[in-house]
């Protein structure tokens, strides 16, 4: 097995709630906590002789500098570049002859470190993660590079209409707030980091307490902890800001934007603020978007918009849930001259659920659906260190996969309604275009 530096991202990890498994197939989670205040959440799994384990704390993008979006991205990059005891080469022939696979990320929230390892390495691979966790490099050559890398992939990204409507909406949904940039950054808040404020954050937010340590593989609690203690004695304190001290945004309604591109189709997305990871009607809204669009064939936008019409290959909707409310998204691509009878097909659909035509059919299906195909999405450790890292990280309870399909199953009409009507008014969503303006076909006109 080759060495391989994985950069995993914490929005992803976050869409894995999506895909558990019923409760009768999930083991429990054990708990414990290390004398400087770190959170360890453990599900064993002896079938197969692996470990892996991921780290999350408070100092994802949010946590960046004013105008330097991508700070938090850069500084996950570097901790598993190299340390201050191993230069890139030989940090590289490290991992590598252990066959340790490292690697870390960032979201708005969360910056993780996550590792995975052989059972009869795991004691080495465990000093590794504490030597790239509590020893970083800082070589101003490599912080370079990695810099220019992460520019040049900034500016690429510009050419992609996704990744436009991304930062857009991040800049209309969330104005003057820390949720207000890509945790990725931007050619221009690149360009504007510097060593020194990868270093601030590390100091400021890279600490034990409110950090969460998932682990899932061939290994007991006991045998962990033995391990973990003497790696990580030297980690102590609190992060300057927790994960709950962030206000929620004001909401904003109604407004529009177009982004000029050179692109044979247009990008069309609806935003509004969602619920929060924590909200009361997150299952609610959760189950309710699998009828709007989160249920690929199955939801309401593509039977209107791609069966009926044919006005677009797919077309989408999901939210973000956060600390505080995250962005909820309806996207499309389509023909420049289709632009505004798919998104009036679009809004008619959430005039259709915000009046309450929803049916116990729509229900029940989307509960079958949500509910019969969790159980094949459970059964790599990465992914149940995923979920658990998140469910610690928010602060969910520790049975919350063992109850999940509960939950889901327990969501009534009335509760879908009232989210309908709470989430789903077409007036209180904004829409963003990228690609060519809206042109209206000509009678007679044929568009290739």
């Amino acid at each position: 097995m080759k060495y391989a530096l994985l950069k995993l991202s914490t929005v992803s990890l976050l869409s894995l709630f999506t895909w558990l498994t019923p409760a009768h197939a999930v083991p429990p989670i054990e708990e414990a906590k290390l004398d400087n205040g770190l959170r360890i959440l453990l599900m064993e799994a002896h079938n197969v002789p692996m470990v892996s384990m991921q780290l999350v704390m408070p100092s994802g993008s949010r946590f960046d500098p004013t105008e330097k979006g991508g700070t938090a991205s850069l500084l996950a990059t570097m901790l598993t570049d190299h340390t201050g005891k191993h230069a890139r080469e030989a940090w590289a022939a490290l991992l590598d002859a252990e066959a340790i696979q490292l690697g870390a990320g960032s979201d708005r929230d969360g910056l993780n470190l996550s590792m995975t390892v052989l059972r009869e390495v795991l004691s080495a691979g465990i000093n590794a993660f504490s030597e790239a966790l509590l020893t970083p490099g800082w070589n101003r050559n490599r912080f370079a590079l990695i810099k220019e890398n992460a520019l040049s992939s900034a500016r690429k990204s510009l050419e992609e209409p996704g990744i436009r409507a991304s930062e857009a909406t991040s800049r209309l949904l969330f104005p003057g707030h820390p949720y207000g940039h890509r945790p990725d950054g931007n050619p221009e808040s690149l360009n504007k980091i510097a060593l020194a404020d990868l270093k601030t954050l590390y100091a400021d937010q890279i600490r034990p307490e409110g950090a969460v340590l998932a682990v899932s593989g061939d290994i007991t609690m006991p045998e962990l902890l033995k391990l973990l203690k003497p790696a990580l004695a030297g980690w102590q304190g609190a992060p300057k800001q927790q994960l709950f001290e962030v206000s929620r945004a004001d909401d904003v309604h109604g407004a529009t934007k177009q982004i000029e591109m050179q692109t044979s189709q247009t990008l069309s997305q609806l935003v509004r603020l969602g619920p929060a990871r924590r909200d009361a009607d997150f299952f609610p809204v959760f189950v309710l978007n699998h009828i709007l669009g989160g249920g690929g064939f199955g939801s309401k936008l593509m039977e209107e918009v791609r069966e009926k019409r044919g006005l677009a290959y797919g077309v989408y909707s999901y939210f973000i849930p956060l600390a505080t409310s995250g962005p909820f998204i309806i996207t499309l691509q389509t023909r420049a001259d289709q632009t505004e009878e798919a998104e009036a097909v679009v809004r008619s659909v959430q005039q259709m659920l915000f009046s309450g035509e929803i049916t116990r059919k729509d229900l029940k299906d989307a509960q079958a659906n949500l509910t019969g195909s969790f159980a094949q999405r459970m059964d790599s450790n990465r992914e149940r260190i995923g979920l658990m890292s998140m469910i610690g990280f928010y602060g969910m309870p520790l049975d919350y996969l063992q109850v999940w399909t509960q939950k889901v199953e327990s969501v009534t009409l009335a509760d879908i309604k009232i989210a309908a009507n709470a989430y789903l008014d077409p007036m209180q969503w904004n829409l963003l275009r990228v690609g060519p303006a809206p042109r209206v076909k000509a009678r007679g006109e044929i568009t290739p």
